[in-house]
């Protein structure tokens, strides 16, 4: 068969209904991996060497574990193991082991995103902080979350994306996303056409990708990051001087 263009901006529209169900799963994925993610860079910012050991392990076991033989730990291993205990999961929705999978891999992730977005900061605003009286929770809402925000915003972004792409593997479980969803569709099309599916459900997440690029230049004119960045660059040289040089 001939490639045929229009096709593709027909099947657009029977692909868009599965979309909730993508974004779910990052959402989700996003808040339950922030949380992890934000003890995990506790216990390796602490003084707990125990603590801070087992988090960087279990980082570097993670972030070394290709996402696909995750998920399939999580559908094919997590209900052998709570079966040992009596309890049988295997007929619950799809979507709790995705996000089981998932969750777990970005919570390392966005751990050391955490990790290293608090060691951005410049020790000495904490000191300026407790000089003036302000008490951890002033320090924390006032000084240290609009300066992680700000060095942070762009490589949130950049996982997110990340997270809404991998976010396909989703089919390989049998869940009905917008890629099982075409994955459907060539299939009662008997292989016909796949081509013009494929590139239908490249446009959409293209789409995706383009709305969380506006999305994070929005929150960056919001934190007025964007009118702040010639600070950054000294008067001759042109060097960075780095995120302690924005004053909030």
């Amino acid at each position: 068969m001939k490639f045929n263009a229009i096709y593709i901006f027909t099947v657009i529209p029977r692909l868009l209904p599965y979309l909730g169900i993508t974004l779910l799963i990052a959402l989700l994925t996003l808040a339950l991996g922030l949380l992890f993610g934000a003890l995990l860079a506790w216990a390796k910012l602490g003084n707990n060497f125990p603590l801070r050991k087992l988090a960087y392990g279990y980082t570097s076991v993670i972030r070394s574990t290709p996402p696909l033989i995750l998920l399939f730990m999580s559908y094919y291993g997590l209900p052998k193991v709570v079966a040992l205990f009596g309890i049988d999961i295997n007929d619950i929705d799809k979507i709790y082991f995705v996000l089981i999978a998932f969750t777990l891999l970005y919570a390392a992730v966005l751990s050391e995103l955490i990790r290293s977005t608090y060691e951005a900061i410049d020790p000495g605003q904490f000191e300026a902080a407790a000089s003036v009286g302000m008490t951890g929770r002033q320090t924390l809402g006032r000084i240290i979350i609009p300066q992680g925000v700000f060095i942070a915003l762009p490589n949130l972004g950049n996982t997110v994306i990340s997270l809404l792409k991998e976010g396909s593997l989703a089919f390989t479980i049998g869940l009905i996303d917008v890629m099982g969803r075409a994955k459907i569709i060539i299939s009662l099309n008997y292989g016909a056409r796949a081509l013009e599916i494929y590139i239908a459900l490249a446009l959409v997440y293209w789409g995706l990708t383009f709305l969380v690029v506006k999305a994070t230049r929005f929150l960056e004119d919001l934190f007025n990051i964007r009118k702040e960045r010639p600070q950054f660059f000294r008067a001759g040289g042109g060097k960075p001087r780095g995120p302690d040089a924005v004053q909030f």
